[in-house]
């Protein structure tokens, strides 16, 4: 069975873009950022209302691997999924895809649940598990 994946388009812009003519790579981060929001606020767990009821999900580490430039115009399909899900953290993974089907880039994030009276780490609410368990690889 194949695992279910939320899907980000966008369309990439001039500002995304360096001076080599392709996309700059801190656009990808901010792009992963973007669909991870989308994400979360797909599964019911958007980030305003987390932060505002004090459940904060920091990151604390990202890596990314880039395999074919994009350039200005080209537009970009983000396929988010869950590759990991742990008993403070999960690890979010990013497929991003052109329109002609090539994997432009790969990318990871996780992110920690902290308490933010101590800003140690807490367990997932189980809530959360369970909203993340569709989408994990």
């Amino acid at each position: 069975m194949r695992q279910k994946a939320f899907n980000y388009t966008y369309l990439t812009r001039l500002h995304d873009i360096d001076a080599a003519g392709v996309m700059f790579f801190a656009s990808y981060f901010r792009l992963a950022h973007d669909a991870y929001e989308g994400f979360m606020a797909e599964i019911g767990f958007s980030l305003p209302e987390l932060i505002e009821q004090g459940r904060l999900l920091p990151l604390v580490h990202s890596s990314a691997d880039f395999l074919q430039p994009v350039r200005h115009g080209d537009s970009l399909h983000i396929h988010v999924r869950i590759e990991r899900i742990g008993d403070t953290s999960f690890t979010v993974d990013y497929l991003f895809v052109t329109d002609q089907g090539m994997q432009a880039a790969r990318m990871q994030t996780r992110h920690v649940l902290i308490n933010p009276a101590d800003r140690r780490p807490s367990a997932l609410p189980e809530a959360l598990r369970q909203a993340l368990q569709p989408y994990s690889l």
